[in-house]
């Protein structure tokens, strides 16, 4: 496999397998009452945040990087104070990600050093996808901490404590799940 197409392999993996597994495991151990909690008025609830993945990712890799229409409302996805339940954020969620890997499913190597305008800045296959795959992990960790705050303790588990191991996030991009 050549880098271009491990990075490519590795976008499909965490975008599609890893961080959604560890979002849902977050969403379904946080107390409901929690999941549109905010700490603050300038903060985002693992719930805000679950919508703002979707849009991100809708608009970066669905509209940018696979030219669908950009329809997304980015403020819609901060504003909201309520809505969905954990099963129906996480169903939202998968929807659009499974549009993302079907975009993904198609980007060829060569693709990788295409100019794309997203969000009125000029940027390549390659540097959307990266910055897709990072602004990605980040909020997935601010909504594991947002759920380690308020799950019974012991509730979260994202490794196999007896083999030091990831079970759920396997090395060939499918998962246990």
């Amino acid at each position: 496999m050549t880098p271009a197409e491990q990075f490519l392999d590795r976008t499909r993996y965490y975008l599609g397998v890893e961080y959604p597994a560890k979002i849902r495991e977050a969403l379904y151990a946080l107390p409901p009452d929690k999941l549109w909690w905010r700490p603050n008025g300038s903060a985002n609830s693992a719930g805000n945040l679950v919508l703002h993945l979707s849009g991100n990712v809708r608009q970066w890799v669905i509209s940018g990087v696979g030219g669908a229409p950009d329809v997304r409302e980015r403020d819609a996805e901060f504003a909201a104070i309520g809505g969905g339940s954990a099963s129906q954020l996480i169903e939202v969620l998968e929807h659009t990600l499974s549009e993302v890997d079907a975009v993904l499913a198609r980007v060829m190597p060569e693709q990788l050093n295409e100019s794309r305008s997203i969000q009125g800045r000029t940027t390549t296959v390659l540097s959307a996808l990266y910055h897709v795959t990072e602004h990605f992990s980040t909020h997935t960790g601010q909504i594991i901490w947002i759920a380690k705050m308020f799950a019974p303790e012991g509730s979260l588990k994202f490794y196999d404590d007896a083999r030091n191991a990831a079970p759920l996030f396997l090395e060939n991009g499918r998962s246990d799940i």
